[in-house]
């Protein structure tokens, strides 16, 4: 009888442990806890567009035509990023180039590292608390790519065919919970 009981334990208890081992596996997989412990620092200077060297018209000897400087990077709209899923702090500036492009500019970004972190510029308004942790999905939203660094100051390029009119903050959203990390109101200059 004891051979007997001792069969059928085992595989009920093997089963249960490849149970287990999967499930601390897929967990481990989707939360990314070590991330929690890592932090990825990004220093990016605001890009600077060159003016191509013009050349002058023939005849007209080198260095008289005169090209006026581009006009430097101008920010049109900023804000402070807030807290929502977990603690975020720095600065979020939007940013026209001299050649016309445009950039979301992170500064002095402070923030947990997590899973499927992305840039979104979105028109959701930012709200305090939990309150805000899930609104920017619920609107119209254009996601400038993943988060470089959870610290430090980078830049992400707007699409050429995004109205910056219509946007109005900007979210460090978890793509993987469907979550705000922190979120600024751009306010324009």
């Amino acid at each position: 009888m004891g051979r007997v009981r001792s069969a059928l334990v085992r595989p009920w208890t093997v089963g249960v442990l490849v149970v287990a081992v999967a499930g601390a596996g897929f967990g481990l997989y989707w939360f990314q806890p070590w991330k929690l412990w890592q932090d990825e620092t990004v220093r990016e200077a605001l890009p600077e567009v060159t003016a191509a060297a013009s050349t002058p018209p023939a005849g007209e000897p080198s260095g008289t035509a005169a090209t006026p400087p581009p006009a430097g990077p101008k920010t049109l709209a900023s804000g402070e990023l807030i807290s929502h899923e977990h603690a975020t702090s720095g600065t979020v500036k939007f940013v026209r180039l001299s050649d016309g492009s445009h950039v979301v500019r992170l500064e002095g970004l402070d923030t947990s590292n997590g899973p499927d972190l992305h840039v979104w510029l979105t028109d959701a308004p930012v709200k305090e608390g939990r309150a805000g942790w899930h609104v920017f999905d619920d609107g119209r939203y254009v996601s400038l790519g993943k988060l470089k660094g959870n610290k430090g100051s980078q830049n992400y390029a707007v699409p050429e065919d995004v109205d910056p009119s219509r946007y109005t903050s900007v979210s460090i959203w978890c793509d993987r919970f469907d979550v705000s990390f922190g979120a600024a109101e751009l306010t324009r200059a």
